[in-house]
């Protein structure tokens, strides 16, 4: 069950194709530069990242090139991390034409990126392993970045001028009240650890299965409540560039935003990475696996690395969540706000399919009328499946939905997330 939305009050806002046309005609046209590096240490082995620097929108057109950074923190196991690394952007890859200009593939990469992750979970699902994963995938593409994560990995922003956003939420039932409320309405129970005697101890959890997170890709030991339904935020940077620091929280437990920030700043992205996770071993010890990756965005007249100095009293760290969890700056309506150098394209983080997928829009432009918007497969009309008057399946057992096309076992699995269904046992198979 979805919260009420919130909205908050924006600047006026931008078509996404006039920030591009902006960027031309300020002689942003050449692609900036990326420069990155990445560190860790390992206490358990369950920490993969993933660095895709030469993607092709288009194969064979270097002029649709972007890149991918992601870092994947598995528990109770490697399987789903690695089954993550190895195959989540190709299942977002998969719900996006190769046919469509730049622009429209911007705008179709949000609901792209929920269909792969709930693409993922299921597949990964189908294999009968119980491991599980957080997942913080990192899409750039010229000064636009686009970012998903399900778990509590954590990508933040630091730009020139020392202020630091938060692209990010944090899906950890101790800290995310309307997380804990989505979860208790789907089914699931919230509680901590009880010893003998009605002691509780530890983190908040969800039961059953005492996992600590309320979103994740695999798991099926535990509710469907735990759903894979990413948060997503895209943002336009300013010509000046800027650097991502993306980390699981073996970092982000030791560290805060702006001490991670301050500890690399005016330092080469290779370094950086490592000073990150030195002084996160520095503070609180080898604790966790620890896993970061540091992306320098660079103007194309610069070569080097920006130079990020330190401003006393000017770091001001800005959640671009505040607790917006089911609300949206632009849910792909082509608009946009500005925060400070930062342009705020899209952000959204309802966990319901309906509210991500949208009713009438295609993943896939000229997509077949009866093709899923999750797992991409054609489907043939059957006795058990009728289409609603959106265009959908829903089998005669449910009541019609207004979103898009979904095949049997999505619609199964997008119901199993509402609390309709039973345990992810049986959701899908």
């Amino acid at each position: 069950m979805a919260t009420a939305a919130r909205e908050r009050r924006l600047p006026p806002a931008l078509p996404l194709a006039t920030l591009i046309g902006r960027e031309l005609r300020a002689g942003g046209s050449e692609r900036p530069a990326l420069r990155y590096g990445h560190a860790g240490f390992a206490k358990r082995g369950e920490d993969y990242f993933l660095v895709k620097p030469d993607c092709l929108r288009v194969p064979g057109d270097p002029a649709s090139a972007f890149s991918v950074f992601a870092v994947f923190d598995g528990h109770n196991g490697v399987s789903a991390a690695v089954y993550s690394k190895e195959h989540l952007l190709e299942h977002v890859m998969s719900a996006l034409s190769p046919d469509i200009g730049r622009e429209d593939w911007l705008q179709a990469l949000p609901r792209a990126l929920v269909a792969g992750f709930v693409k993922a979970d299921i597949d990964f699902q189908r294999k009968g392993e119980v491991s599980g994963t957080t997942a913080t995938l990192v899409v750039i593409d010229g000064f636009t970045v686009t970012v998903a994560s399900v778990g509590d990995s954590r990508c933040i922003l630091d730009t020139q001028g020392g202020e630091l956003q938060l692209l990010t939420v944090d899906h950890r039932l101790e800290e995310n009240a309307e997380e804990r409320e989505r979860v208790t309405a789907s089914g699931g129970e919230v509680g901590r650890l009880n010893l003998f005697g009605g002691q509780e101890v530890g983190p908040l959890r969800c039961w059953p299965g005492g996992l600590c997170l309320s979103r994740s890709i695999g798991d099926m030991d535990v509710g469907e409540f735990i759903v894979p339904i990413p948060h997503v935020k895209q943002v336009k940077l300013s010509n000046t560039g800027g650097r991502l620091i993306i980390a699981s929280d073996g970092i982000w437990d030791a560290l805060s935003n702006e001490a991670a920030a301050k500890a690399c700043r005016g330092l080469p992205a290779e370094l950086a990475a490592k000073l990150v996770v030195k002084q996160a071993l520095k503070t609180s010890g080898l604790k966790d696996d620890t896993t970061c990756v540091v992306v320098d965005i660079i103007p194309s007249d610069h070569l080097t690395s920006p130079q990020l100095s330190p401003k006393k009293n000017q770091n001001k760290l800005k959640s671009l969540f505040r607790r917006r969890s089911h609300s949206s700056v632009r849910k792909l309506g082509g608009k946009s706000a500005s925060i400070g150098s930062v342009e705020e394209l899209f952000e959204e983080g309802s966990a319901m399919l309906e509210e991500r997928l949208g009713r009438n829009l295609s993943l896939k432009a000229a997509s077949p009328p009866f093709r899923c918007a999750i797992c991409q497969v054609d489907q043939e009309p059957f006795q058990d499946l009728m289409a609603d008057n959106g265009g959908g399946y829903c089998s005669s057992q449910y009541a019609p939905w207004g979103g898009p096309c979904l095949c049997l076992d999505c619609r199964k699995k997008k119901d199993a997330m509402e609390g309709k269904r039973c345990s992810r046992s049986t959701a899908c198979r």
